[in-house]
C-alpha cells in the first residue's frame, strides 16, 4: 500500500528524535537516515504486508472441561515465553528496535510494527532476509554466534581445541566470543530466567492434568529446560496418549541458524487433537518398515534401526509460537530430531489441520488456477494437499541419519551443514509423492490419488517457492521443479506460460530423484550437494514470469488466535 508523504515525514521525524534522545544517532539497523529512505522502506514493507492474508483461527475450546482449560491456560502462557525466547535468538538488536517501534506512532509506524511482527525481526523472510529497517544484514548464525563470527575462525577454534568440539556443535548451546576467546554456553544458561518461567508454566500445568503420560512429559520437559538434556523428555513426549490437549515445546529446527544449521530455535504448538482423524491415519504407521525397504537406494544405505512407533496426530491449533509463527507458517511437523530417540521410538506427525485448510483456500487454489495448464486445477483437491503433507512429514523419519565416514560416528545434519535444511526439505518432499505411489501400488490409497498427487504436488512448488529461494522449503522446492523439468516429469507449456504433468514418466523421475538426494545423504557428501544446490537451486526466468501472475494471491496467512 501506498502512505502519505506527510506521514512520512512524521515518521521520520519520530525516528529521528528517538535517536537523538538516547544520546547518538544509532547503528544503520535501528534507525532510518532519510526521509526518501523511510518513504520507501515504509512503502515496501506495506507491499510486502500486503503478501499475508490475515486469518482469524478457530478452534473449538468448548470440548474442555474447566480442569482442562486451566492446564491450556498454563500451556498458552509457557508457549508465550518461549516466543520471547525465539524472538531473542533471532537477531541481538530486536529488542532494541521493537521498542524504538512501539514508541512511535501513525500509520507508517503501524506498517512498520507488524511487518516486524510477522518476521520476528527487521529482515523480510520472503526476501532472502532482506533488511526492511535499515542496510545492515542479517547475521548468518542470527544470534546463536558472535555476529561477526564466520565459519573458518569457527573451525579454526575447533581444530586447536579438539575437546570443545561436542559444545560447540551441540544443538542446544550459544556462542560467545569472551576477550579474544570463543566460549559455548548452554541454553539452560544462557536463557535462564525465561526457561525458568517457561518451567514453572509446564509444572503447574502437569498439577492439574489427568493425563498420566502428558503429565510425565511436562515434567521432563520442564526438567529439560533446566538440564539442557532433552533426550528423555523427547522420549516422554512420544508417549503421550489419548489426550486431547496436544502440545509441543522446546527448541526444535535449526533453519535459523543459517551458519551451520546446528542450534535450534524455540517454538511451541498448543493444539487440541481431533480423536477421529488421528485414528484414521493411524495405519500409515504399520507401512514405515516396508517404505523404508521401498526407498530407490541399496540396502546398505537404508536406516532399519529407526524405532516405528510414529504416532500421528491431526490437531487444531490454539496458538503457535516461535520459530514455527515468524513468516511462513508450519502446515506439519515431524519431531524430535534426535536421531536416538528416532531410533528408539521413531517420531511424531502432527497435522496442523485449521492451518492446512486456510492455506489450501485462501493461497494454493489461486496459485494453482493460474500456473497449471488448462484444466488440471480442478484435478486436484484437499485430500491430495493433506496426504501429500502427511507423507512428507512421515518421509523425514525415513532414511539416512546416523553415519559412519572413515571410521567417525556422525550424522548426515552435522556433515551438510548449512545445506541441510535444504537438502532434508528436498528429500522429504520428494519421498512425500514417491510414498503416495508406494500407498497407492499397496491397495490402502485409491489409483487416481497417484495423479493427483503428482498434479497437486506441482502447484505447490510454486506456493513454496514464493517464499523465496534462500528458504529451505524454498530452495527444496526449485530443485525439485528443475529436476523433474530436466528428466520429462513436469514440462512447460511455452505456448501458455503454464506447467503440466506428463503422467507418463513423473514417477519415474520423482524415483530418481529421491534416488539422488539419499545417495548423498548416505554417503555424507557435502561438495556433491553443494553441487546439486548449484546445478538445480536456481529460479528460471520462466518460473519468474509464472510466479509474476502471481501478484494478487497472497503469499502465506498471518494467523491471529483466540488466546494470543
Amino acid at each position: 500500500m501506498r502512505i502519505p508523504t506527510l506521514q512520512l515525514v512524521l515518521l521520520f521525524l519520530s525516528l529521528a528524535g528517538l535517536a537523538l534522545a538516547s544520546g547518538c544517532a544509532g547503528p544503520r539497523d535501528e534507525a532510518v537516515e532519510s526521509g526518501g529512505e523511510t518513504a520507501a522502506r515504509v512503502d515496501y514493507a506495506g507491499n510486502q504486508l500486503a503478501k499475508y492474508a490475515r486469518h482469524e483461527m478457530k478452534c473449538n475450546l468448548t470440548l474442555l472441561d474447566e480442569n482442562q482449560r486451566i492446564v491450556l491456560d498454563e500451556l498458552v502462557s509457557a508457549a508465550k515465553v518461549i516466543d520471547g525466547i525465539f524472538f531473542s535468538q533471532v537477531y541481538s538488536r530486536n529488542a532494541e528496535i521493537r521498542n524504538k517501534l512501539a514508541a512511535g506512532s501513525g500509520p507508517n509506524n503501524e506498517v512498520l510494527s507488524e511487518f516486524f511482527r510477522i518476521n520476528y525481526g527487521p529482515f523480510d523472510r520472503l526476501e532472502e532476509e532482506t533488511p526492511f529497517i535499515g542496510d545492515t544484514p542479517k547475521p548468518k548464525g542470527a544470534n546463536f554466534y558472535p555476529e561477526d563470527m564466520t565459519q573458518e575462525e569457527f573451525a579454526t577454534w575447533i581444530a586447536e581445541h579438539p575437546d570443545d568440539r561436542e559444545a560447540f556443535e551441540n544443538t542446544f548451546t550459544v556462542i560467545r566470543r569472551e576477550e579474544g576467546a570463543l566460549r559455548a554456553i548452554p541454553y539452560s544458561e544462557f536463557y535462564r530466567p525465561e526457561l525458568e518461567k517457561a518451567a514453572a508454566h509446564l509444572r503447574r500445568a502437569a498439577k492439574r492434568t489427568d493425563n498420566d503420560s502428558l503429565r510425565t512429559f511436562l515434567n521432563s520437559r520442564a526438567d529439560s529446560f533446566l538440564s539442557n538434556d532433552y533426550f528423555q523428555s523427547d522420549m516422554d513426549w512420544m508417549d503421550i496418549s489419548d489426550n486431547l490437549i496436544d502440545v509441543t515445546i522446546g527448541p526444535y529446527e535449526v533453519y535459523e541458524d543459517g551458519l551451520f544449521n546446528f542450534k535450534a530455535a524455540f517454538e511451541a504448538f498448543i493444539c487440541l487433537r481431533d480423536p477421529v482423524e488421528s485414528t484414521r491415519l493411524e495405519s500409515i504407521k504399520g507401512h514405515l518398515p516396508a517404505m523404508e525397504r521401498n526407498l530407490p537406494i541399496p540396502d546398505e544405505y537404508k536406516n532399519f534401526n529407526r524405532g516405528t512407533e510414529s504416532p500421528i496426530s491431526v490437531v487444531d491449533v490454539v496458538i503457535s509460537a516461535g520459530d514455527t509463527r515468524a513468516g511462513v507458517q508450519t502446515l506439519a511437523f515431524n519431531l524430535p530430531n534426535d536421531e536416538r530417540v528416532r531410533e528408539a521410538k521413531g517420531s511424531k506427525k502432527v497435522m496442523l489441520k485449521n492451518v492446512l485448510q486456510a492455506k489450501y483456500e485462501k493461497i494454493y487454489i489461486p496459485i494453482a488456477k493460474e500456473v497449471l495448464e488448462e484444466g488440471l486445477a480442478e484435478q486436484t483437491d484437499f485430500e491430495a494437499f493433506f496426504n501429500h503433507t502427511l507423507l512428507h512429514e512421515v518421509s523425514h523419519g525415513l532414511g539416512p541419519g546416523n553415519l559412519t565416514i572413515d571410521g567417525r560416528e556422525t550424522t548426515v545434519a552435522k556433515e551438510f551443514k548449512e545445506l541441510y535444511s535444504g537438502m532434508e526439505e528436498a528429500k522429504a518432499d520428494t519421498l512425500g509423492v514417491y510414498n503416495i505411489q508406494y500407498l497407492v501400488d499397496q491397495g490402502e490409497l485409491a489409483p487416481e490419488r497417484a495423479e493427483k498427487a503428482y498434479i497437486t504436488f506441482l502447484g505447490g512448488i510454486f506456493r513454496s517457492i514464493r517464499f523465496g529461494v534462500g528458504a529451505a522449503h524454498g530452495k527444496a522446492n526449485i530443485m525439485i521443479l528443475n529436476y523433474l523439468l530436466e528428466h520429462g516429469g513436469y514440462y512447460l507449456d511455452e505456448a501458455s506460460g503454464r506447467f503440466g504433468v506428463n503422467q507418463e514418466t513423473v514417477a519415474d523421475g520423482f524415483s530418481k530423484l529421491a534416488t539422488a538426494l539419499l545417495t548423498l545423504q548416505a554417503e555424507g557428501d557435502y561438495e556433491g550437494a553443494a553441487a546439486f544446490m548449484k546445478t538445480y537451486g536456481s529460479m528460471p526466468p520462466t518460473v519468474e514470469q509464472a510466479l509474476a501472475r502471481l501478484n494478487d494471491v497472497p503469499v502465506d496467512i498471518d494467523p491471529h488466535y483466540e488466546m494470543d
